[in-house]
């Protein structure tokens, strides 16, 4: 494995990295305050982007300087052109989007506030096709990881088989999910990486030693959870280990965690050991709080060097 502490890329071209699940279109308000009442609220600021957590990992890993790919569908309507155009200006491959007629791409509306947190409000179009049948899963031999979080099952589950069939990096997003979602998915992937809520209602207890030590005992692969300021937990054979998030004021959490996701699993594909990569996406995520807009506010593979530095 390769020890980087300065993040700089691997020689060659850039790692490939396929995501796969939520392909949405955003609307980001920024608001003094998140009402409690019913009012009307007069933001700061507004943004409309391609988002979804697979969607912003991807973006992610081509700000960092992956090559990434996404697996998604959106509607055959304005919202989904304006997803696609977007996601392609950040740098994502967006050549395997199904875009179905008659269907609705997936909206939502968050608002953020002064502390950076958020409410959000989102739909999905229940007619969504998910059929993954038409998933080009041979492609997955030339990718050197995939990410697919777990707004998609089906398709989600196809790609982690055939990843895993390859030898290929194989990581869920595993965020709360409807009953049944995560324990279908967890032993398909190399790599587990819980949101918290979601290592609580998997394992059992809040607790996260505990937690990572009861989703170990059921899985086969790589067990960690993302835990906000406190940074990044994982079971190294018996033993836990951490990596801290920097301190940050913090403008916006919205997408930090699909950033960390996105960094983490580019610095495995790049041959990263876990410690660095978890030290670069905790950095990664870090430096997005500090930023409004959701994934706009990923930095760039210097930025995130420069920090470390610091």
């Amino acid at each position: 494995m390769n020890d980087n502490p300065d993040f700089a890329a691997p020689p060659g071209p850039p790692r490939r990295v396929l995501c796969l699940g939520a392909a949405v279109l955003d609307t980001i308000f920024q608001v003094e305050s998140i009402p409690t009442t019913p009012t009307k609220v007069l933001p700061r600021a507004c943004v409309q982007i391609g988002s979804g957590m697979a969607s912003s990992a991807a973006a992610a890993v081509a700000r960092l300087g992956g090559e990434a790919r996404i697996w998604a569908r959106v509607g055959d309507d304005l919202a989904g052109r304006q997803y696609l155009d977007d996601l392609a200006a950040a740098g994502v491959d967006v050549a395997q989007v199904r875009r179905l007629p008659g269907r609705r791409t997936p909206v939502s509306t968050i608002l953020v506030d002064r502390q950076g947190q958020r409410l959000v409000v989102p739909y999905y179009d229940p007619q969504l096709d998910q059929d993954p049948a038409w998933l080009p899963v041979a492609d997955v031999k030339t990718c050197h990881a995939v990410l697919s979080d777990v707004r998609w099952p089906a398709g989600a589950e196809r790609l982690l088989l055939a990843a895993r069939a390859a030898g290929t990096i194989a990581m869920l997003d595993a965020d709360i999910a409807p009953p049944g979602t995560v324990e279908r998915l967890a032993p398909l992937a190399s790599h587990v990486v819980f949101s918290q809520p979601a290592l609580a209602a998997y394992a059992g207890t809040p607790d996260i030693p505990s937690g990572l030590a009861a989703a170990a005992a059921r899985l086969s692969g790589l067990v960690g959870v993302t835990a906000g300021e406190r940074g990044f937990f994982w079971r190294d054979g018996a033993a836990l280990r951490h990596v801290p998030a920097p301190r940050v004021a913090a403008v916006d959490t919205l997408a930090a965690g699909d950033v960390f996701h996105g960094a983490l699993v580019l610095a495995l594909a790049e041959g990263m050991a876990m410690a660095e990569a978890g030290r670069f996406a905790c950095i990664a995520a870090s430096i997005k709080c500090t930023r409004f807009g959701g994934r706009l506010g990923t930095p760039t593979r210097s930025e995130v060097a420069a920090f470390a530095a610091g």
